[in-house]
């Protein structure tokens, strides 16, 4: 449960979510399968969504910044807004996952999950 909610971690200090998880997931990967799932699934969540998700409306947002000298880049500004809300959008899914995990749910995400169990069931 902790690993998911790491996510909120990524509201104050902007980065220290993934870390967390990966503190999590190195601490338990011997004692617990489950939590070595879990943790492992919120590491990598949270590096393609949040720090991915955060690098595209960075460039989003110049691109559209740069292109508003000739109007184009007013167009793309709802786009721009759109992939802002990528990281909130994994922020609410890993609290989501925190939740599920402290009721005693196996939880997936989607994409993720299955790809995390293969590997650590090698």
């Amino acid at each position: 449960m902790l690993a998911h909610l790491s996510v909120l971690l990524n509201l104050v200090t902007g980065f220290l979510g993934p870390a967390a998880a990966l503190i999590i997931y190195l601490v338990y990967r011997e004692r617990s399968r489950y939590v070595a799932y879990q943790s492992l699934q919120s590491l990598l969540f949270q590096l393609i969504w949040w720090v991915g998700g955060g690098i595209l409306a960075a460039i989003a947002w110049s691109v559209s910044g740069a292109l508003t000298v000739i109007l184009v880049g007013c167009l793309l500004m709802p786009l721009a807004l759109l992939v802002s809300l990528l990281p909130l959008a994994a922020l609410v899914y890993g609290v989501i996952a925190g939740i599920q995990c402290n009721a005693g749910q196996d939880f997936r995400y989607w994409l993720i999950g299955d790809w995390v169990r293969s590997t650590l069931t090698g």
